[in-house]
């Protein structure tokens, strides 16, 4: 069965544990406005260059309901934006016949517009995104974005980039804060596991909180952010698609050190390959 969360994930509580399972460059200042472009440059790739200049962003829910779609069209015209679901147009009887989880495998979690969240099968739903990735190569896109910060290992394109923030992120990450205590913020507790393995590739160890970016307050990312100080963090990376600008603004002027907002890194990256 397809498990619905019809409530906003506002607590490491909300959501029964599912089982799911180097660049350099000097530290800057949080005033400094091109704390995170940096990196972004610097990890662009090479010799690429895309014929059809739209950004494809392939999302595991609804294509609507993408936390990342307003920071997107900050960076880029609507116009420049192809935004693709593989939830997109079906019903609940047809997302549970495509996606359900077998007992004991591996799952992964998708938002819809309205708040809630499904559990669905992470095979089921890699091979749909290969499926996608390949529909959208034949028609031509050659930049395609997934939005989505768990990991897939066996995604491949013919020609097209496809911009993977599991992959990206922690280069990125350290190419920004190399020498540094990293502390990060992820969404869910279930997923720490995961993420330990993702920032294994950072120059020194970091420390970890859980705080949910869909809390109908910020206390409890209030509180993450502090404990990752305390424990001697001097950046603190926000890496859920769901947080947003806001979340970095405030936090960076609280803590008094630099917080890098993942998903504007992610960002910045798809929209310096249209250019």
């Amino acid at each position: 069965m397809i498990d619905y969360l019809t409530q906003p994930l506002s607590s490491p509580e909300t959501l029964s544990p599912t089982g799911q399972e180097t660049l350099t460059a000097p530290m800057t200042s949080p005033d400094d406005e091109h704390f995170q472009q940096s990196a972004v440059n610097q990890a662009a790739p090479t010799g690429t260059t895309a014929t059809t200049k739209r950004l494809v962003a392939l999302t595991l829910g609804t294509a609507s309901g993408s936390d990342l779609k307003p920071l997107l069209t900050e960076l880029m015209t609507e116009e420049q934006i192809v935004h693709v679901g593989l939830l997109d147009n079906l019903t609940a009887a047809e997302i549970e016949s495509l996606y359900a989880p077998i007992n004991g495998e591996s799952v992964v979690m998708a938002r819809l517009e309205e708040g809630s969240h499904l559990i669905l099968s992470a095979t089921r739903v890699e091979a749909e995104l290969q499926k996608r990735i390949d529909e959208l190569e034949q028609q031509g896109y050659e930049t395609l974005l997934l939005l989505c910060s768990g990991e897939y290992k066996n995604l491949v394109t013919r020609s097209a980039v496809l911009l993977e923030p599991y992959s990206l992120l922690p280069p990125l990450v350290e190419a920004i804060t190399a020498g540094h205590q990293v502390g990060i913020v992820v969404a869910r507790e279930e997923f720490l596991a995961e993420q330990a393995r993702k920032w294994r590739s950072l120059s020194q160890r970091p420390h970890f909180a859980v705080a949910s970016p869909w809390a109908l307050n910020d206390e409890e990312l209030i509180d993450a952010a502090l404990l990752l100080q305390e424990k001697g963090a001097d950046v603190v990376v926000l890496d859920c698609l769901g947080y947003h600008q806001r979340h970095r603004d405030f936090l960076q002027k609280l803590l008094g050190i630099p917080v890098v907002l993942s998903n504007m890194l992610i960002a910045k990256l798809a929209a310096d390959l249209l250019d």
